[in-house]
Parts: C-alpha cells; sequence; structure tokens
C-alpha cells in the first residue's frame, strides 16, 4: 500500500521547495515518487495533508552519545578549559547509569526527528544501544594524547577499541589540536593512507587554543600543569592551531572541522589552499553553552564552504535535538533562508558520512525519513517552530 502525504511546501533538498507537493512513500519508508500539485489531481482522496513544510530526516554530524549522564552537571559560560576541566572530573559514572541515559538520548534523538549521527566515542559502552537503535550511527573512536610519549600506547589502544566497534561503521578521530600530539596525527595519517577512515576533530573552540599555538601562552598552560604534563616538548608554533596542524591531517579522506569557534579568515583560505576534503560542523547551542559566542557564519559564507550541523553533548547542550541548532542559526543570523540551513542538517551531513545514497534528501529511491516543521511563514521557519516525525 503506497502513502501519500502532503504539506504547504515539500523540501526534497536536493531540488527546489514544492508548494503543495506530495511524497508517495511504500510502507518501508522509500520514496516512491515527489509530485507537484498537478500530479497529484487523481489521487486527492489519499492524500494526507499538513500545514507546514515536509523535509527530510535530520543528520547530526556531531554528538558525544556517551556523556548522555552529565545533563546539567556543568555550568554555563565558564569557557572551554574550564568545561574541559569539569568533563574530566565529572565523567565518570555508575555503568547502568550511563547506559539509562543513552538509551534514552538515542530515543529522543529519533523522536526529535534524527536518521543519522556521528558519533564520538571513548568507550565501548555505546555499541550495544547503536546495533539496536533506529538512528544509524558512525562511530569515530576519539584519540586523545598530547604527550608524544605515550602516542604509540593510545593508538593501539584505539585500534583495538575500534576492533570491539566491529562490524558498526567507525573510524579514528584526533579529539582536538591542543590534545593530540604530532607524533599521534601522524600515526593516524599513516593509517589512513591505507584504510578509508572519516576524520573528525573539534576545532578552534577557544580563544585560548590559538594563544597556546602562537605564543605558548594562555589558560591551557595552567590546565598541562594540572594534568602534570611537563611541556618542554612543545614549540612556540606562531601559527593558529587549524594553521599549525593543516599539514598533519589525511590529504585522502574526508575530514570534519567541529565548532570553528575561534576560526578566522586566513585559517579559511589556509584550508582552501591545503585542497584537503574539507566540511565545517557548527554547534550553535554548545558554544553558546560553553563560549557565549558563535563561529561568523559570514566568514563561512562568503567563502562557499561546506557546512553541516551537529548537537555535541549533553554536557554542553540542553537537549539533542537538530531543529533546535536550526532555531538557534535563524535567530542570529535571520537573512539565512530556512532551505539553506535546512541543507546544512541533511543532505550535507549524509553526503560526508557516505549514507547519502539512502539519507538526506526526499528523492525517489531514498528512506530519508520524513519530518513536518509545523510553525513556518511559507517556507522560512518562525522563532518557535516544532517538529513532529512522519517516517
Amino acid at each position: 500500500m503506497l502513502i501519500y502525504l502532503s504539506a504547504d511546501y515539500i523540501f526534497p533538498v536536493s531540488s527546489e521547495p514544492i508548494k503543495g507537493g506530495v511524497v508517495v512513500l511504500n510502507e518501508s519508508g522509500e520514496v516512491i515518487d515527489v509530485l507537484d500539485p498537478n500530479q497529484s489531481i487523481d489521487i486527492s482522496e489519499k492524500i494526507v495533508h499538513y500545514q507546514g513544510i515536509i523535509v527530510p530526516g535530520f543528520v547530526n554530524s556531531h554528538c558525544h552519545l556517551e556523556l548522555s549522564h552529565m545533563f546539567g552537571k556543568i555550568q554555563k559560560g565558564t569557557g572551554l578549559v574550564s568545561f574541559i576541566s569539569e568533563v574530566i572530573s565529572q565523567r565518570s559514572a555508575d555503568e547502568e547509569q550511563q547506559m539509562v541515559a543513552m538509551k534514552i538520548y538515542d530515543q529522543l534523538m529519533f523522536a526529535n526527528g534524527i536518521v543519522a549521527v556521528g558519533d564520538i566515542s571513548n568507550n565501548n559502552l555505546s555499541k550495544s544501544v547503536k546495533q539496536i537503535s533506529k538512528i544509524y550511527y558512525h562511530t569515530f573512536i576519539e584519540l586523545l594524547g598530547f604527550d608524544p610519549l605515550r602516542a604509540e600506547t593510545v593508538f593501539q589502544k584505539a585500534l583495538d577499541l575500534k576492533a570491539e566497534f566491529t562490524p558498526l561503521s567507525v573510524s579514528f578521530a584526533p579529539h582536538a589540536p591542543y590534545s593530540v600530539s604530532a607524533e599521534l596525527f601522524s600515526l593516524l595519517k599513516n593509517y589512513a593512507e591505507d584504510h578509508e577512515n572519516l576524520f573528525s576533530m573539534h576545532n578552534q573552540e577557544s580563544e585560548p587554543e590559538n594563544e597556546f599555538f602562537l605564543n605558548k601562552s594562555g589558560a591551557f598552560i595552567d590546565f598541562y600543569k594540572m594534568l602534570n604534563l611537563d611541556l618542554s616538548f612543545f614549540e612556540v608554533q606562531s601559527k593558529t592551531s587549524l594553521q599549525a596542524l593543516l599539514p598533519l591531517f589525511p590529504v585522502n579522506q574526508k575530514i570534519v572541522l567541529v565548532h570553528n569557534t575561534f576560526t578566522n579568515l586566513e585559517d579559511i583560505a589556509a584550508v582552501k589552499n591545503s585542497k584537503k576534503n574539507i566540511t565545517w560542523c557548527l554547534c550553535p547551542n554548545a558554544n553558546l553553552y560553553i563560549e557565549q559566542r558563535l563561529p561568523d557564519l559570514t566568514l563561512f559564507l562568503n567563502s562557499e564552504l561546506n557546512i553541516t550541523v551537529g548537537t555535541d553533548s549533553l554536557a554542553s547542550n540542553d537537549k539533542l535535538c537538530i531543529l533546535s541548532e536550526l532555531k538557534t542559526i535563524k535567530e542570529h543570523f535571520s537573512e539565512l533562508p530556512s532551505s539553506q540551513i535546512i541543507r546544512w542538517a541533511t543532505l550535507n551531513g549524509a553526503q560526508f558520512l557516505g549514507i547519502d545514497s539512502k539519507f538526506g534528501s526526499i528523492e525517489k529511491g531514498k528512506t530519508p525519513g520524513l519530518n513536518l516543521i509545523s510553525e513556518v511563514n511559507g517556507t522560512e521557519i518562525t522563532h518557535l517552530s516544532q517538529i513532529q516525525r512522519l517516517i
């Protein structure tokens, strides 16, 4: 039996919005056709009409499901260095408590219209949740180790953890410039020459990150002292963290840089000149939660960069909801058309994760999931948008 769903507008994403369009699906949720109003006259009595816009299921390009038990534990607006210190001190919890939280928020992400997630993991606890989830997950095994003497040990532990996630989709990801040594980056780069490895990294989430690489100064100095890490090995780079690390990135892999709160025009120019395959992920609610600041989106738009959207974790966000992220973007950059930011949250994310044959757009043969955004003004999301998962 076929299902016929219509709304004020259909957003296929891969093409222009269709006013009064109709999505035809089979019972498995596969898109059989997308019709304009003139093509749907003969089946008008079978069509279910909604007020609002129908969009594909959302892709959450950056999440930390394993931190779900930390909801509400960390004070807002204290800055990244303080935030990291709090995560380190508070992330430990009873395993059952962690599992319950992950199951709850996995289901809430699905209810919030999310169909696929790029998820950061430091242990194997999330595997059992992901195996039975209705959501597609790609797991990024996070590499953490700024001490060059520990690079081999850290990478071997990551290899072991990757094997534990088999047969799920998984790859390695350096945590951040300030937490991964050049030696560890080198091991990852060598690995990526022979293995397909989607690459994700937190980038320029705070000003102290750049200060550390430019001058070996700032708040990270005290942070490393707290960790009893001898920094004698680290030399002043006289470059921002991103510009310093670009040569260490693999050349044959897709890379997503996450947050980018303090990325500047020179950084963007350096990335473009590097010819690396880089996507930029925005997590606006987490940026406001931690640093009370958003990236300068005009720099990214004027440079015509590929953008995706993520939620980050419940240690740094009040919810795991992509629509909430889009609302924040619209509130601060109202001139952006909804069709553009919806593409960031759907097709662009699916293309980065390599799952756009199934997700990301409403096209024949795909099973993208369908969401209804009901509070709109024409094709534009309004300030109190709501989501209803249709398929």
